[in-house]
């Protein structure tokens, strides 16, 4: 079996930080340090009501006694928002490890980061790390612009102010008879080395990923976090899933996720956002025929990994190293 790791955290500070967001900052119960993260990195949240919720860092890694977390309060969601608005100081939240699957690209010279509201938030640490660590000359410098599309008040103003150059910062308030941003020009044409991020509600990003069609796929990096509805595979058969490491076999029916399957059968694997989008229960494969719906793992990674939540098998056996 998968275990499951978690690490214990207090609330310190649970402060506004724009229209329905709080921004909250979690430590070690004795302030020990925690473990290190990238910039672009997410935990999960394991929330009094036992949801777990997956959510980007948004502080420094250089600060190692603090996690911060951007949520916006989301009255149709899924609930994990609404749970995480009613902590208090001093309540206790188990997180992840964290995990990195939205970095910054090597080798760029130029990095755009596209915000949609409370899309900001793995942008602050990228952005941040950018402006600490320019590069020791004009030749090795990165240069970087976030841009934040808004309605109301701009999210994470302070953190940004903060955190970044406020040459570096371009807020884009739409809505009350203001144009939306242009963006293609926000983006500006492809060049080698100009690399362009985007994290945002949907359509922004569908926006973004149209008018960067033509560009390398190396270049263009989009960090989704709401999970996207699953379509329905009409083709979908039954399977078994093998367990090479404790020897168990479970059937798999047509339209049921591996995961529920897995679960079902007392096997603990990590989950957070149950749709492909986190990377929280990636496992390794060896036999079969997976069928990958996840938007994380890379091709090179599906040779070898699968995400549980919401892959399917177009074999009559998957084997599994758990």
């Amino acid at each position: 079996m998968k275990p499951i790791r978690t690490v214990k955290t207090v609330v310190r500070e649970i402060a506004p930080a724009g229209d329905g967001i709080a921004l909250v900052h979690l430590a070690d119960p004795d302030d020990w340090e925690l473990p290190a993260f990238e910039a672009g990195s997410h935990i999960d949240l394991h929330l009094p009501n036992g949801l777990v919720r997956s959510y980007s860092l948004c502080g420094s890694p250089a600060e190692r006694r603090r996690y911060l977390v951007a949520i916006k309060r989301e009255e149709a969601g899924r609930g994990g928002s609404i749970a995480a608005h009613a902590l208090r100081r001093g309540d206790v939240v188990p997180v992840s490890l964290p995990r990195g699957t939205f970095r910054l690209a090597t080798r760029a010279r130029e990095h755009v980061f596209i915000a949609g509201g409370i899309g900001v938030t793995p942008f602050v640490a990228m952005a941040g790390q950018l402006a600490r660590d320019p590069g020791a000359n004009d030749a090795e410098r990165e240069d970087f612009t976030l841009h934040v599309l808004h309605r109301g008040a701009p999210p994470l103003a302070a953190l940004c102010e903060a955190q970044l150059p406020p040459a570096t910062v371009v807020y884009h308030r739409s809505g009350e008879g203001r144009p939306r941003a242009d963006l293609a020009a926000l983006i500006g044409p492809y060049r080698q080395g100009r690399h362009v991020y985007c994290c945002g509600p949907d359509a922004l990003m569908q926006a973004v990923e149209a008018l960067t069609r033509e560009w390398p796929a190396d270049h263009v990096h989009i960090e989704h976090f709401v999970p996207p509805a699953r379509p329905v595979d009409p083709d979908a058969k039954p399977y078994r899933a093998e367990l090479a490491l404790s020897r168990q076999t479970i059937d798999v029916q047509p339209h049921e996720s591996l995961l529920h399957a897995l679960r079902a059968h007392g096997v603990e694997v990590d989950a957070a956002c149950e749709g492909g989008i986190c990377g929280a229960c990636r496992v390794r494969w060896s036999g079969g025929e997976p069928v990958h719906h996840d938007r994380v793992l890379t091709d090179a990674q599906r040779a070898h990994e699968v995400i549980v939540c919401v892959s399917g098998c177009a074999s009559e056996r998957l084997v599994l190293e758990l």
